[in-house]
């Protein structure tokens, strides 16, 4: 047997996963000190009991400040966070919300012990110094399932509009030091944006999954979410009371976040970035409404170009796994995974682009911002004309 190539993997969090997990938060804060910056949602928070639970428990015993993120962090509202909490001398972060909040906290707490701009380490736009920490403790308790961004070292922020942009400040010292996964607390979470979550969980693991950076350990992961995601996705969107679903999907998006972390991602995540920052376009959204698009754009460009690309079999592997068809060849097996994927799309009603004000006049300006990082990941160089026919199919 061939021993596995070389490979590397990055530091994660300690994760506490299983139901009812939320209430150690205040064992696991003791280790830090008295002084706790909560990061919350601005609505979500208020309308979940388990939320208010968390609160009412940590008010007990310690000093607790609270800021609200309102919609995807921007650099400024990271700095006015940074600004208005510093004198507090906070001695942790807790981030309890979705993958904007977390991605706040995350950032929020890089930054408060050295009172700097975001935009002194905003990777594209921003100065280009190198970070050099230290990071106050930071401690993720996800609402949603979806970004995976409690595992990450990196904070998306974003600035919408014409010259808008989506970007990551990113370094190893901003990982968590622990993640709370409780699957109680994405019980609150809508029927929409639980669906736009769990195909952003998909869309993760099936890109890290193919990636050109994948290993063994990514594959081991990325293949574990997806069993969860085929068997928990749909059922979390139409029964969402259903606690083993929602704890599936809890799994499936903390471990699309360690292997996009370890392997990158792709084709979806290099168009999230320029339509997420021209567009008030959810990122599950975009996600969800592309990936189906996308993984029929890689595999043709891989037939046709890289037939030898080991990514046409992850492929295949992929649709028997998800289509629950074990004996396809692998050239049924990968037309069943885009056809699994689009069923998904229209059974989850992923919104097409138009909604959201993008139109066939906007495409070369998308496919021009469309290859950073995730794109470099991406199984196959795909043309400007490929890149197009993604957006173009969901228009």
């Amino acid at each position: 047997m061939t021993p596995p190539a070389p490979f590397g993997f990055a530091a994660t969090p300690h994760i506490h996963f299983g139901t009812g997990n939320r209430r150690r938060l205040p064992a696991l804060l003791q280790n830090y000190g008295e002084r706790v910056l909560l990061v919350t949602g601005a609505r979500s928070f208020d309308h979940s009991s388990c939320c208010r639970e968390i609160l009412e428990s940590l008010q007990a015993d310690f000093d607790v400040r609270q800021f609200r993120v309102e919609g995807e962090p921007s650099p400024g509202m990271v700095d006015e966070a940074v600004s208005d909490f510093r004198a507090f001398h906070p001695d942790v972060v807790l981030a309890v919300g979705g993958g904007s909040c977390v991605d706040a906290g995350k950032a929020i707490a890089g930054l408060l012990l050295l009172g700097h701009s975001v935009l002194e380490y905003l990777e594209g736009v921003g100065r280009g110094k190198s970070y050099p920490g230290p990071s106050l403790p930071f401690i993720a308790v996800p609402t949603t399932a979806g970004t995976g961004g409690e595992t990450s070292k990196n904070a998306v922020l974003s600035e919408q509009g014409e010259g808008g942009f989506k970007k990551s400040f990113r370094h190893e010292m901003l990982v968590a030091r622990h993640v709370v996964l409780d699957p109680e607390l994405t019980l609150s979470c809508p029927t929409d944006v639980t669906a736009a979550c769990g195909m952003d969980a998909l869309t993760q693991l099936l890109e890290s999954y193919v990636s050109g950076k994948a290993s063994p350990m990514t594959d081991a992961l990325a293949l574990s979410g997806l069993v969860q995601v085929r068997d928990c996705l749909l059922r979390a969107v139409e029964q969402g009371n259903d606690l083993q679903a929602r704890a599936g999907m809890a799994y499936a998006a903390c471990m699309s976040g360690l292997t996009l972390a370890n392997a990158g991602l792709g084709s979806v995540h290099g168009l999230a970035s320029p339509l997420g920052a021209f567009f008030p376009i959810p990122h599950g959204v975009v996600c969800g409404t592309l990936v189906a698009e996308a993984t029929q754009q890689n595999i043709i460009a891989l037939e046709l170009r890289d037939a030898d690309n080991i990514a046409l079999r992850k492929y295949a592997e992929a649709g028997r796994l998800l289509a629950r068809q074990p004996g396809l060849d692998d050239g049924e097996a990968r037309t069943a995974l885009v056809e699994t994927i689009r069923q998904w799309t229209e059974t989850l009603d992923m919104p097409r682009l138009n909604s959201y004000g993008v139109s066939e006049a906007d495409i070369p300006r998308i496919v021009a911002n469309s290859r950073g990082n995730s794109m470099q990941t991406n199984p196959v160089l795909l043309t400007d004309e490929e890149i197009g026919a993604v957006v173009r199919a969901r228009l």
